[in-house]
């Protein structure tokens, strides 16, 4: 491992290293496929950046906070492309992938789509929505909860995007057809040379189907409201009317499609995901499930919560913080230089691949002391302000930071909530945790009986 100053922080001097285990042709390629949580999580303790092999091609992986945001926070050095590319099959040039000025001037248009105002408005009825699916749970019923969150988000990401218009069997197929899409966008991302996805196969020609068919659900419901010029105050009906504030310009269908196929991912996948494992980890640590009990009881008093209980319900939002530290949803992302610069003390040339990882940082020991260990409480007072900053990256930084992330988390929180103020959920004997890394980090099956309050 070797020391090197860096121009933009000289006071600081940076470790550099080069991650163990490559073999030739291959490089890490194999590690990160067959092991990639365990492997990224294994390289901070070899530097602050860290050299790694693609392949033929030299990859880093920024391991310091301070790194990676200085890869968020300059976008025009550290470009997106490589996965993105790849992610482009799926979500177009939507704002998640996006660059340059296309994504500043999509940004500030759709940006007052999630001001507080209209996510107060949005999370109205994802109360009513929980409430209307653990409807039918009964006390010893056996269900997968990850399966059961992944139908409860995509019918609030529904509600969220159309409000009206759109029936139950057509929101199973559009949550049908995302997951097979996902899965195919991940697999080819981790197929760089895009040679597979050509091929006439069951599963591509299975994925081009699922492709077709979730943004022919999309478009009908975006020319149904064209039509009508109902405004129905959901996501929808925002970004219909959004206009750049300069030109007035405003997005075209194809935009629009766009767009809301990503928050159909981002709001159904991811936030499931989250809550999936939030729900596994309170059912593994009876004692922090008590002490949420508790906090929503004296909150709630016996009450669906709202928008407006989520300041109260502190300890409950650290549960959700820490799950999201164990298990980040994007646990690995890129950048690609767009020109020679400096990066912790290393001159990296144009081209090359500048990898992140939140999974990285979470569980980095010299960020989070015992980092696999479950702990709320590290999120509360005076813990809180020990965090470093930077460490907690679960919805990425600066300019390209996940613009839903505050109606994620207060999505979330409201699920908690309204659950937890009615049910138990206990791990089935012999269940384990297996974490799949796909697209975003999924909790895999979790078997869960349901247990009245």
């Amino acid at each position: 491992m070797t020391p090197a100053k860096s121009s933009a922080q000289p006071e600081r001097s940076w470790t550099t290293g080069t991650a163990p285990g490559s073999v030739p042709l291959l490089g890490h390629t194999l590690a990160l496929w067959r092991r990639p949580l365990q492997f990224l999580a294994s390289l901070p303790a070899h530097g602050d950046l860290v050299e790694v092999r693609l392949g033929p091609s030299r990859a880093y992986l920024a391991c310091h906070p301070e790194l990676v945001r200085q890869v968020l926070l300059n976008p025009r050095v550290f470009d997106k492309g490589g996965v993105f590319d790849k992610a482009r099959q799926l979500l177009g040039n939507s704002l998640s992938v996006s660059r340059g000025e296309d994504h500043r001037y999509q940004r500030r248009m759709i940006q007052p789509a999630f001001h507080t105002p209209k996510i107060a408005a949005y999370t109205a009825a994802v109360a009513d929505d929980t409430r209307a699916a653990i409807g039918s749970w009964e006390p010893g019923r056996t269900l997968d909860i990850s399966d059961t969150m992944h139908a409860l988000l995509m019918r609030v990401a529904a509600r969220t995007l159309f409000s009206t218009g759109i029936d139950e069997a057509t929101i199973d197929e559009a949550r049908h057809c995302l997951r097979i899409v996902s899965d195919g966008i991940y697999k080819r991302t981790m197929a760089p040379l895009g040679i597979m996805e050509k091929l006439p196969t069951p599963g591509n020609r299975r994925y081009d189907r699922a492709n077709a068919r979730l943004r022919q659900i999309v478009d009908e419901m975006i020319r149904e409201r064209r039509r009508s010029g109902a405004d129905h105050g959901d996501l929808l009906s925002t970004l219909l009317r959004a206009e750049h504030p300069e030109t007035g310009k405003g997005l075209d269908d194809g935009e629009v499609l766009d767009q809301v196929v990503t928050f159909l991912v981002a709001g159904s996948e991811t936030t499931a995901s989250t809550l999936a494992f939030v729900f596994h980890l309170l059912g593994a640590h009876p004692e922090v499930e008590k002490r949420v009990h508790a906090e929503i009881d004296e909150v709630l008093a016996g009450r669906s919560p709202t928008f407006e209980d989520l300041p109260s319900l502190e300890y409950t939002r650290g549960v959700i913080t820490e799950s999201l530290r164990l298990y980040p949803p994007s646990w690995m992302a890129m950048r690609v230089t767009a020109a020679e610069t400096e990066l912790g003390g290393r001159t990296v040339p144009a081209g090359t691949m500048i990898l992140y990882s939140a999974q990285a940082l979470h569980h980095n020991p010299e960020l989070f002391p015992d980092p696999e260990r479950f702990d709320p409480e590290r999120w509360l007072g005076d813990r809180a302000k020990e965090v470093e900053r930077g460490a907690l990256l679960p919805f990425g930084a600066g300019s390209h930071k996940c613009i839903g992330d505050v109606l994620a988390l207060t999505e979330t929180a409201l699920i908690v909530a309204t659950i937890a103020s009615r049910w138990r959920l206990r791990p089935v004997p012999g269940t384990t945790l297996r974490p799949e890394p796909k697209a975003t980090l999924e909790p895999g099956p979790l078997p869960m009986v349901c247990e009245p309050r």
